[in-house]
């Protein structure tokens, strides 16, 4: 199957951080940091689907050596400009280089990038083909549960929650047992949660770490 790579394309104004990067550092950084540094050796992070590039930087202030991907111009333009600490290169996830960076990367981070893609199974593709053996995929994605739809449809938030019209919006909808799913049959294992922003069960979003599966 060909993937539609005609997607709508994000313009950015500035490289401010954004909203979700005040809740989501924190566990992220975390997350990172259960991957194993060896001694005077920066670990290497690729950002699928970076934006403007402020977590990208972000991360790199924390003694990461940072790629960031995204298809927008505009977005790796200002990254780019704004952020010498990191290498930016524009590209789609549905059409990444075959480069040097194959095989090179400990961590491949994607923070709410999942629910924008037709294809998410591309992302996981992408992933693989960027890490390490055993290296660690790392994805960030809101958060839907049973308690927390409810929630949204005892208080009439259906619609403005599940928006159509937001375009470039969200198209998928993932849960904890579907995103385990996607990562298994993908090639991924030893999975872990964490949860963040607002109340237990009414999170905002979910981050996952899983681990390229020995061949």
């Amino acid at each position: 199957m060909q993937a539609n790579t005609n997607q709508y394309e994000y313009s950015y104004k500035d490289s401010n951080t954004e909203h979700h990067h005040t809740y989501l550092l924190s566990p992220l950084l975390d997350l990172m940091g259960q991957e194993p540094v060896k001694q005077n050796q920066k670990l290497r992070v690729l950002d699928l689907g970076c934006g403007s590039g402020s977590l990208s930087h972000k991360i790199a202030q924390h003694g990461y050596e940072v790629v960031g991907v995204d298809d927008s111009a505009s977005g790796i333009f200002l990254a780019s400009q704004n952020f010498p600490d990191c290498r930016f290169i524009q590209a789609s996830i549905y059409n990444l280089p075959e480069n040097d960076l194959n095989q090179s990367f400990d961590i491949v981070i994607a923070v709410e990038v999942i629910e924008h893609l037709f294809y998410p199974r591309e992302l996981l593709r992408a992933a693989k083909r960027y890490l390490k053996p055993e290296g660690r995929l790392i994805i960030t994605t809101p958060y839907n549960g049973y308690w927390k739809n409810l929630a949204l449809a005892l208080l009439g938030k259906m619609d403005s929650h599940y928006t159509a019209l937001w375009d470039g919006g969200h198209i998928k909808f993932f849960s904890v047992a579907t995103l385990t799913n996607l990562l298994q049959e993908e090639g991924f294992d030893n999975t872990i949660f964490k949860f963040s922003g607002r109340l237990p069960y009414l999170w905002k979003s979910m981050l996952c770490a899983s681990t390229l599966a020995k061949i």
